[in-house]
């Protein structure tokens, strides 16, 4: 079987350096997390809600935009990052850009990727705590409002001054 597996990973990379043995251990990770969530969930008594309504899905998308993003870009959080990435500068404004070691490294520098992991456990706060859950997605979705604010802040100052 392990014959197979390493085959069938050197047929996929095609040269490139691409960790599937490690993206298996992500998919495993992911899959056992929600399992664990369902089931404190219904040990808990807590079910799903039966319809997501706009304010929610809308805090859910912005918080769930902002946490990616400073999870895998803010220099701040740099240091959860360093043992899975390098370092190679200055990213966007306030972010830095960091190479990806290995799977969990290319999971924690991207915050596309970051999203789904970040949007599932929004999920699960919804059923297991869902004011302290909303409370967090509010407090991050002002956060990213608050960017956006800046950038258009810093544009209006720049246009002034040509």
């Amino acid at each position: 079987m392990t014959d197979i597996l390493q085959k069938t990973e050197q047929a996929y990379e095609n040269g490139h350096d691409r960790p599937l043995g490690g993206y298996v251990g992500l998919l495993v990770t992911y899959g056992g997390t929600v399992g664990v969530a369902a089931a404190v969930a219904m040990l808990a008594g807590r079910k799903a809600p039966e319809q997501i309504g706009l304010m929610d899905l809308a805090l859910m998308a912005a918080c769930t935009h902002k946490v990616s993003r400073r999870l895998a870009k803010d220099p701040v959080t740099s240091p959860l990052r360093a043992p899975f990435t390098r370092y190679e500068g200055q990213g966007g404004p306030s972010e830095v850009q960091e190479k990806p070691r290995g799977a969990i490294g290319e999971l924690l520098a991207c915050p596309f990727c970051l999203a789904q992991w970040v949007a599932t456990a929004y999920a699960a706060g919804l059923v297991l705590a869902p004011r302290v859950t909303r409370l967090v997605g509010a407090t991050m979705t002002a956060v990213a409002v608050s960017d956006w604010l800046q950038f258009a802040y810093a544009k209006l100052m720049k246009s002034a001054e040509e």
